[in-house]
């Protein structure tokens, strides 16, 4: 087969399908800051109806919309509990200390979830000098666990617990569809489940750009003006949520093909002799482990191959498959792998 170019450093690589651009540039749009902006105002109603939520509000990246999250359930010196693993704590800047003034509980769990029982046992006592736990949140898939998937059932279990004690959640659901086309749940159920959610238009589901944040109007209404001071509140941003719909409307289902082509790679990246292990791989990432040489040795040889992929640790690499990557490609990965074996410099 002859040299092609694959990205599989990150699901955000998606390029808008010729029928997306179509949709963004046949959108009409207003004054989102002033809610005039029409296309903006039916990505958030139909978000809010998909997930079975009350309000939705549209924000340019997840950071913004985890941190918003954040931001709406706690006061300063307050404590969110999360996986180690999270997004929240490994990739967003630490900004939730700076926002909101709080700090993180970070659990060890498996594979970037957290397992049942360690939500109580990480709840503290009401102490003038601890904080005061006040929010737990999950991340499903999570991104750092390998693209691990919650079922439902493992999430309500959780979201119980934290209940119990009078604690908010919120889900992480920036890749929360790639673990639907897995286990064929409701966004509904989940949404009804959670406190709010955030989801991601720009991974899998193909968007340039944007993430919606879900849940009660009241919370929604405080984020939104939150959002308007940290610089999020956009003008005529319909042009980007007509993307976001018809990702939303179009894009959900072919999520599964993501999921199986990153399956198809991780079983045969653990047969390679220079990899030492492989992550589970149940959604669209594959992590892998590296025995004989660097991470950053083993990209500059996959990147004479034309193929592009992320560091995620010292002898750590990450496939992430998605819109922008066909079976055509996957194939050609597979059949360069094997032609690094024996090149360990």
């Amino acid at each position: 087969m002859s040299k092609l170019h694959v990205n599989l450093v990150s699901d955000t690589a998606t390029q808008p399908t010729p029928a997306m651009l179509e949709a963004m540039f046949s959108a009409p749009v207003g004054d989102d800051v002033f809610r005039q902006d029409p296309t903006v105002n039916e990505l958030e109603a139909f978000a809010a109806q998909l997930m079975g939520m009350e309000s939705a509000l549209f924000c340019p990246s997840g950071t913004m919309t985890n941190q918003l999250a954040i931001k709406v359930h706690t006061r300063p010196l307050d404590e969110v509990i999360c996986e180690e693993k999270s997004h929240i704590y490994q990739y967003e800047g630490g900004v939730y200390s700076l926002i909101s003034n709080v700090s993180l509980n970070t659990l060890h769990g498996e594979r970037g979830k957290l397992l049942p029982g360690q939500i109580s046992a990480a709840v503290k006592p009401e102490y003038d000098w601890l904080p005061r736990t006040r929010l737990v949140v999950l991340e499903n898939t999570c991104n750092k666990g390998g693209g691990s998937i919650y079922t439902l059932a493992e999430a309500e279990t959780l979201v119980k617990e934290a209940r119990q004690h009078g604690l908010g959640v919120h889900l992480d659901g920036a890749r929360l569809f790639n673990a639907l086309a897995e286990t064929g749940e409701s966004p509904a159920d989940w949404g009804k489940l959670f406190d709010t959610v955030s989801i991601c238009l720009s991974k899998g589901l193909g968007a340039p750009v944007g993430s919606l944040l879900l849940g009660p109007e009241t919370e929604i209404r405080e984020a939104r003006r939150y959002r308007k001071v940290l610089g999020g509140g956009m003008r005529q941003a319909g042009y980007l949520a007509a993307a976001g719909l018809y990702a939303l409307r179009h894009h959900r289902d072919r999520l599964r093909k993501d999921n199986e082509r990153a399956r198809k790679l991780a079983e045969v990246v653990s047969r390679q002799p220079y990899v030492a292990s492989a992550e589970k791989t149940e959604s669209n990432i594959c992590i892998f482990h590296l025995q004989d040489r660097s991470a950053e040795t083993y990209l500059r040889q996959l990147s004479e191959h034309g193929i592009q992929a992320t560091p995620f640790g010292q002898k750590t690499v990450r496939f992430t498959t998605h819109l922008g990557v066909d079976d055509r490609q996957i194939d050609y990965v597979i059949e360069c792998l094997p032609k690094l074996a024996g090149r360990n410099q």
